[in-house]
């Protein structure tokens, strides 16, 4: 039995790396997506035939717990709040394998192993640190908690200390590993420093903060693997923690950013110099539906740029009722899609597909920028900080270096937003008052609804 459960385990294996594989691309990610899940699935199956278990009942009911509450969210849940289901399910998962580590710490007690000990302790740490980093994110995300970041004094070396006293207390337990009463304060140390180190995280970070929290829990994921000598866990761990870790960085790269910069950089606070940034002293002007549509019937080409505002008001699918109704009039149209638009990576590709947008007219920033000149308008639903001139133009911006879609450089801009505040960033938008920008002002299904109505008729 023990054999047929290494052959699942390969077989397992398989399809997490060819999951990678195909999620990497637009066209293929569904059939990722499925791979993914038949890939668990079978490597829970493997688990439990390898694995000989006293209380079934337990186990029966811990998938019936989790089927009550995960089937529900699955179903039920929008798409506008798939970033803050990704951070919680980082907080779950990181949290049982710290849980996980130190029951198995304990039950090795006495004996254990320098080797052991050291990465059951290191895996505590990150998997506790993970935790409490994935909450804030989510608390963030979820708007329970302002998406400034927590700025103060010497932050930076109380964020440093808590890390250093936690491995600080790992290393005294390795050496004198009977010492259990160390692994509690250890782990409130490293809950800490994840509190810490999102909390002074910015809200423009958190895209890329998602991908380091998930490069985390895989690294745990894959240490607890050694411990156990779980082939499996040892596998998808490492391809969880290094494609996050990828993702981190691809992401750092698209904001021009490095990784110290992320974490320790602020992004979004209020500047020193007293400014708002809100743009109290600029005016934007306002425009009405029927203009836009005058616009819009003398444009041969559009470009539509989604963002986190198309995300929560849900107008993905009156979006591409727009395109259809312009494409069925010759205009030729195209989105534009940033890497860090929305609130976790491929956030508007995922809101796309499921309004069925093919998936030839998705260009990618560095494809579309050099359109941009060439188009007649560009229609921008809630996307603000990825549209930012400040970027190129201010290097007093936080955002300042940060490559953007060159939306202001079309003919004309039409942004549909509810109003003139700052997005995620904390950052005032300068295309706003661009003369060539007609402000729209309202929630993007009602207004693109009302669009689409006048175009029709």
């Amino acid at each position: 039995m023990e054999q047929f459960a290494l052959y699942l385990y390969v077989l397992a294996i398989a399809l997490f790396i060819l999951s990678l594989r195909w999620m990497s691309e637009v066209r293929t990610s569904r059939r990722g997506n499925i791979a993914g899940v038949f890939g668990m699935a079978i490597a829970i199956t493997g688990t439990l035939i390898a694995y000989h278990s006293e209380r079934y009942d337990l186990l029966i009911g811990a998938f019936a717990i989790g089927a009550i509450i995960g089937v529900p969210i699955a179903l039920k849940l929008p798409m506008s709040a798939v970033p803050q289901r990704t951070a919680m399910s980082h907080a779950f998962g990181s949290l049982s394998i710290a849980l996980v580590g130190v029951g198995e710490y304990l039950v090795r007690i006495p004996g254990i192993s320098i080797f052991d000990s050291a990465v059951l302790s290191v895996e505590i740490i990150i998997g506790f640190l993970t935790f409490t980093g994935s909450c804030i994110a989510f608390a963030k995300l979820q708007g329970l908690i302002p998406g400034k970041p927590w700025i103060y004094p010497g932050r930076v070396f109380v964020t440093l200390a808590t890390l250093v006293i936690s491995f600080g207390l790992a290393i005294y337990l390795v050496i004198n590993p009977d010492q259990t009463f160390i692994i509690p304060i250890m782990a409130a140390f490293a809950l800490i420093f994840g509190f810490l180190m999102v909390m002074s995280i910015g809200g423009a970070d958190m895209p890329t903060v998602i991908a380091i929290l998930n490069a985390y829990a895989g690294l745990s994921a894959a240490a607890l693997g050694f411990v156990l000598d779980n082939k499996v866990l040892i596998v998808a761990g490492a391809l969880d923690g290094a494609s996050g870790l990828i993702l981190a960085i691809v992401m750092s790269k698209a904001m021009n950013r490095s990784f110290l910069n992320v974490l320790f950089g602020g992004v979004g606070a209020i500047p020193s110099g007293g400014g708002d940034g809100k743009g109290a002293a600029k005016s934007a002007q306002s425009y009405a539906v029927e203009d836009v549509a005058t616009v819009l019937e003398n444009a041969s080409s559009v470009v539509v740029v989604p963002g986190y505002g198309m995300a929560v008001a849900q107008a993905q699918y009156v979006v591409k009722e727009l395109a259809d109704i312009l494409q069925g009039k010759g205009v030729d149209i195209k989105y534009a899609v940033h890497p860090v638009a929305g609130r976790m990576p491929g956030h508007m590709n995922v809101l796309l597909a499921e309004a069925e947008v093919s998936y030839d007219q998705l260009w990618e920033m560095e494809r579309i920028n050099s359109i941009f000149p060439e188009t007649d308008v560009s229609i921008v639903v809630g996307a603000n900080d990825v549209t930012n001139p400040a970027a190129r133009t201010d290097p007093e911006s936080p955002l300042y270096g940060m490559p953007i879609l060159d939306t202001d450089k079309s003919r004309t801009v039409v942004f549909i937003k509810r109003s003139t505040a700052v997005g995620f960033a904390g950052v005032d938008n300068e295309l706003f008052y661009m003369p060539n920008t007609m402000m729209v002002f309202g929630d993007a299904k009602q207004v693109l609804t009302e669009l689409v109505a006048t175009l029709k008729g």
